[in-house]
């Protein structure tokens, strides 16, 4: 088989690659293999619940289904390696980067595909458990980790922030073939939510879908935005979020260094230290506290994250840090239990 040329700006430098316009990348349709793999693992999983639907596929600068078109727009990172370590560099992570975060994303993002095509938000039983679908969408939305009323799934608490996002999210769950959602959620309101689902679904099983526009909206090839300026607008978005909760927990025990300090020997980057730590800091949440694990685990990231980006270190011997980290994840979780909201700008 003959190997795919590799494009010219796969050599280029990041400054060079900022400014390009997406058009310029002249991405086709998705061929990269990881990402054939998802989207067979995703049309198979359809098809084992005989739902008749086989969502189509485009590069655009962001994941999203559009309003009206059954199908899924991929960020432009994910066409090639080079493009994935720019997104890296510059927005710190890459979402849907290794298999299984891509597949979680996947499965979102057909939640919508099927809602469209299936027209299911007219119904009643769509509305009377997920809300109105024509509420606008906010600009932030303010994340609640102590509530059970929805399913946890993608990170940030996406099923928070709008009734259309509850929806995607819960129908991901309900796909997942090992999701166990019933044992998973016994005793819950999301409970309850996923049972609607099941019952969605099995009204539209082995049906036609109504809705069968294969148009691709904003695809990279008529975007004339520039790398550069994708990037800024991703940071202004960014730093509208409101993190008060997490900073509040990082006041003891993290501190940046003074300009044009030596590093002190017993400074360590605290995003390192909570990282490495990670597993043992959400056992200990658990085991201290009556949060559950994704509840845990998205609030030290996010602490992971917060001290990345404000350049905080720890100080200390070993026993000193690991007590701080503990005490931070103790606070974090609390707050959350509290009902203290982390605030996130769609």
């Amino acid at each position: 088989m003959r190997r795919r040329k590799s494009p010219q700006w796969a050599r280029y430098s990041d400054a060079e690659l900022l400014r390009l316009r997406f058009r310029d990348l002249h991405l086709g349709l998705p061929r990269r293999a990881a990402l054939q793999r998802a989207i067979r693992r995703l049309r198979d999983e359809l098809a084992a619940r005989d739902i008749l639907l086989e969502p189509h596929f485009w590069f655009s600068d962001e994941w999203f289904s559009p309003d009206g078109i059954p199908g899924i727009a991929i960020p432009f990172y994910l066409a090639h390696p080079r493009l994935e370590r720019l997104e890296r560099r510059m927005s710190r992570s890459v979402e849907g980067g290794n298999a299984n975060g891509l597949l979680q994303i996947l499965r979102h993002e057909a939640g919508h595909v099927v809602d469209t095509a299936f027209r299911l938000h007219r119904r009643k039983l769509w509305r009377q458990y997920f809300g109105s679908p024509t509420e606008k969408y906010p600009a932030q939305y303010a994340a609640d980790p102590s509530s059970r009323a929805y399913v946890s799934h993608l990170d940030g608490w996406y099923a928070q922030a709008h009734p259309a996002e509850d929806f995607a999210e819960t129908f991901a769950v309900w796909l997942s073939p090992r999701s166990a959602w019933r044992r998973r959620y016994a005793g819950t309101p999301a409970l309850t939510k996923l049972e609607a689902m099941d019952s969605l679904m099995r009204e539209i099983r082995g049906c036609r879908p109504a809705i069968r526009s294969a148009d691709r909206i904003e695809p990279v090839a008529t975007n004339e935005l520039t790398l550069r300026e994708h990037y800024r607008r991703g940071l202004l978005r960014r730093m509208s979020c409101d993190f008060s909760m997490i900073d509040a927990a990082l006041r003891t025990g993290f501190a940046p260094l003074r300009r044009h300090s030596r590093r002190p020997t017993r400074y360590l980057r605290a995003d390192t230290c909570l990282r490495q730590a990670r597993d043992r800091l959400v056992r200990h949440a658990m085991a201290q506290t009556a949060i559950d694990e994704y509840g845990a685990r998205q609030l030290l990231q996010l602490a992971i994250e917060r001290c990345r980006e404000r350049r905080l270190w720890m100080r200390g011997a070993a026993r000193i840090r690991q007590r701080n980290a503990e005490a931070t994840i103790r606070r974090l979780a609390r707050a959350g239990l509290r009902g203290e909201r982390v605030r996130f700008t769609l």
